[in-house]
């Protein structure tokens, strides 16, 4: 019996490879497809199954592609509505892989289709569950992705999936191990662990969603108190995942295109294509394409374009760093986003050389800050973090300008000002501060600091301290 993790880090997301006896089985797996077969073809074994615990919202499941070049079967639970062929599951149903099952267990919550994948060993032995974004090391799956209005709401869904836990998986033996889709960084939950994988009956001690004396009322006020909104692109990733996409193959074909400056400006002119620099931010602030938008391949990557580029038809055209250009591409794809039309060949250094204009932003650190800021206080100081980051705590006289929402915001500042913007470490203030340039800001100045340099810097620091609950017994 092989079980293989394959976890990607950027977008906190697991996939599995099962097999045995020259068969084999893919849970969740990511658009690329090639990883997958490759895992199968070096041990002669034949892929079978591709098991999907829900439409995932978050990114483009590898699904389709995989089952056009295996003959795998897709398998969804009950309840999943595809506009493309698959096996409909009924709850309890087994499907055998080599020696081993797989049992379907549905567990609605997060979604409605959504499904848990019991695994039995040799010895029809419960061994392991994969969770889909039912249950996660230390956390749940958010209720409120599939809410219907007028219909269904959240709190609905919450309910099914308060029972789906306590009827489906909570009575599995404590040492059945779990394998979420998601780990710590994924906005399909609140507070998930950065561990990947854990048993079950830790996470009974340990997961604030398993407690025993917890009553129905009172999970689902916990899972549903102070949810985000979700990104914009989930809604979009999820119809994918229902209706199909185009080959993966084909998305990378047209998009990993090297283009020479004079190519590069007149697609991007005859187009209106986006220009995308995925650069470090070092490197960004010193010199970039004007009107570019800046999203570092070394951050959050693929969750940040998804938030921030609304249209997952959007042309775009790509400065990334030498040999990194068709990751850049595939990571826009495991997002939906398929429209890249090719990369500036050479980079930034072609494109100088070619005698074209460049931008800069510029940029200081902490201790050069706390100096303007004590000659000026009265300055103009964006925090471009989350809400609970800066409910934690902020600097005096900040405006809070979360980058998430930064389309909310826009009529908050004026163009004649000058605004300094920070976060936790100068990626988010330097992708925000590329959106206000190319929308005509051009009074910016970026910080990149964290709030420790900023108090070794001297700079006043406001911590909020959340009150106390008095409970009357």
């Amino acid at each position: 019996m092989t079980i293989e993790q394959i976890y990607t880090g950027c977008l906190a997301q697991g996939a599995y490879y099962i097999e045995s006896e020259g068969e084999a089985a893919v849970i969740d797996p990511l658009r690329e497809t090639q990883p997958y077969i490759d895992r199968a073809a070096k041990n002669g074994a034949k892929i079978k199954y591709i098991f999907e615990t829900h439409f995932h919202a978050d990114f483009v499941s590898g699904h389709l592609d995989l089952a056009k070049k295996t003959g795998a079967t897709i398998v969804y639970g009950p309840n999943a509505e595809t506009a493309y062929e698959k096996h409909l599951a009924n709850d309890g149903e087994n499907f055998k892989v080599g020696k081993l099952t797989i049992q379907v267990l549905h567990t609605p919550g997060h979604t409605p289709e959504s499904t848990t994948f019991l695994l039995l060993d040799e010895n029809g032995k419960e061994h392991a569950i994969f969770t889909g974004d039912t249950l996660f090391i230390g956390d749940v799956g958010r209720p409120d992705l599939a809410q219907k209005k007028g219909s269904l709401t959240k709190e609905d869904l919450a309910g099914w999936l308060y029972d789906s836990l306590r009827h489906k998986i909570m009575t599995l033996p404590d040492e059945v191990i779990v394998y979420p889709a998601h780990g710590a960084g994924s906005a399909c939950g609140k507070n998930m662990s950065k561990d990947t994988w854990d048993t079950l009956g830790n996470q009974k001690r340990f997961n604030y969603a398993l407690r025993a004396d917890m009553s129905k009322e009172e999970f689902i006020k916990e899972v549903t108190d102070g949810l985000l909104p979700p990104p914009q692109y989930f809604a979009k990733n999820a119809s994918l995942n229902k209706t199909g996409y185009d080959s993966i193959d084909e998305v990378m074909e047209k998009g990993v295109n090297p283009l020479s400056p004079e190519e590069f400006e007149l697609v991007a002119n005859s187009m209106d294509a986006l220009v995308l620099d995925v650069r470090s931010k070092e490197e960004f602030v010193k010199g970039f394409i004007p009107n570019s938008i800046f999203i570092g391949l070394d951050g959050s990557f693929a969750p940040w374009v998804g938030a921030l580029i609304m249209d997952l038809k959007q042309p775009i055209l790509l400065v990334a760093p030498e040999g990194r250009e068709e990751e850049t591409v595939t990571r826009l794809a495991r997002v939906g986003y398929d429209n890249t039309l090719g990369y500036l060949k050479g980079g930034i250094a072609a494109w100088e050389a070619a005698g074209k204009e460049l931008d800069e932003i510029t940029t200081i650190d902490a201790k050069v800050f706390a100096e303007q800021k004590q000659a000026d206080d009265t300055i103009h100081i964006l925090d471009v973090r989350k809400p609970g980051e800066w409910s934690a705590e902020h600097l005096e006289g900040a405006q809070h300008f979360p980058l998430d929402f930064i389309n909310d915001h826009m009529s908050e500042i004026k163009d004649n000002e000058t605004y300094f913007l920070h976060c936790r470490s100068g990626y988010r203030s330097t992708v925000a501060a590329s959106i206000l340039k190319a929308r005509g800001f051009d009074n910016l100045v970026n910080v990149q600091a964290n709030f420790e340099d900023f108090s070794k810097a001297g700079m006043a620091i406001t911590d909020f301290v959340c009150p106390s609950t008095v409970v009357k017994a």
